[in-house]
């Protein structure tokens, strides 16, 4: 297969490990980051780093931005409006209010850019083992001219429709796990305070019909108490639980369990746990619980 140049705007946790995927799926990636590091990392899997996000809009028409803020996706959104080639089409990915996709969507159009709403589900472990499924939505006829680039860094991608539709379809399955993520930890500070060994209730809860992904995909840290290796972290889920919130709100639809797991990630916050994986929710009900691990039972951060 020829290679093809996809322009990547954000290399973190996310826009990294799609970076390494498309690379290894044979795509020739140019990527930007404001973090040198980040930058220098690219570079060592093969790809090559700019100086600018003007130089990847100059040298590729398929762009995937993965970014932190509103703010950054207008700011990148302005550079593309002077810089980018007609015809052009950004893989927007970041999880971000509505109003604001739509923002740079409009501002974009203006230069002959079609911007699609196409946000992530899955964690940054997942997308590293390229195991993440994209919500696309937006224009079809450029959905399918990116589909190629989105099978290069997803297990799957799904078109869900106008663009919009991809956020509030994140919005859902982001709901879910931080539901799903709380009660996993629970689940665990259940058995480990009766007394069971954390490695066997994660063995065996996960071949019964209490599994759940985000046991399968958090357990693992739950188990050894080490949360250090985040792929979500703590301050940055702050940022997506208050989009949830705020998007329920909007059109008035109660979400008394995603509330009720709220405290549990703003506990973890105060803790000083903000730059740990997600999973450290486990460590604040063990806190909840006067529950003391055994130091036997692995590396702890208690």
């Amino acid at each position: 297969m020829a290679q093809r140049t996809v322009g990547m705007i954000g290399l973190g946790i996310m826009g990294s490990a799609m970076s390494g995927n498309l690379i290894r799926s044979r795509f020739q990636v140019i990527g930007y980051d404001v973090v040198p590091e980040r930058l220098r990392a690219l570079e060592q899997e093969g790809g090559a780093a700019t100086r600018s996000c003007k130089e990847i809009a100059d040298r590729s028409t398929i762009m995937v931005t993965s970014l932190p803020s509103a703010e950054a996706l207008l700011e990148t959104a302005a550079v593309l409006v002077n810089a980018a080639q007609p015809n052009s089409i950004v893989i927007e990915t970041s999880t971000l209010p509505i109003a604001v996709k739509e923002e740079a969507r409009k501002r974009t159009a203006t230069r002959g850019v079609t911007l699609l709403d196409c946000p992530l589900s899955g964690t940054g472990a997942q997308a590293r083992a390229k195991d993440v499924v994209v919500y696309a939505s937006g224009d079809h006829e450029a959905y399918n001219r990116a589909s190629e680039v989105m099978d290069g860094f997803a297990r799957a991608h799904y078109y869900v429709g106008a663009f919009g539709a991809g956020s509030k379809m994140k919005f859902v399955a982001n709901l879910l796990v931080a539901i799903h993520n709380v009660a996993a930890a629970e689940a665990m500070v259940l058995g480990m305070k009766a007394g069971l060994d954390p490695n066997v209730v994660l063995k065996v809860v996960s071949d019964g019909a209490g599994a759940s992904r985000m046991l399968q995909v958090r357990g693992p840290m739950m188990v050894s108490g080490d949360y250090s290796d985040a792929t979500m972290k703590n301050e940055t889920w702050q940022k997506d639980m208050t989009i949830i919130g705020e998007f329920a709100r909007q059109i008035e639809c109660p979400t008394p369990l995603f509330l009720a797991s709220a405290s549990i990630y703003t506990a973890a916050m105060a803790l000083g746990r903000r730059l740990e994986d997600t999973a450290a929710v486990c460590a604040v009900l063990e806190k909840m619980a006067n529950y003391e691990r055994p130091m036997k039972q692995g590396k702890t951060h208690q």
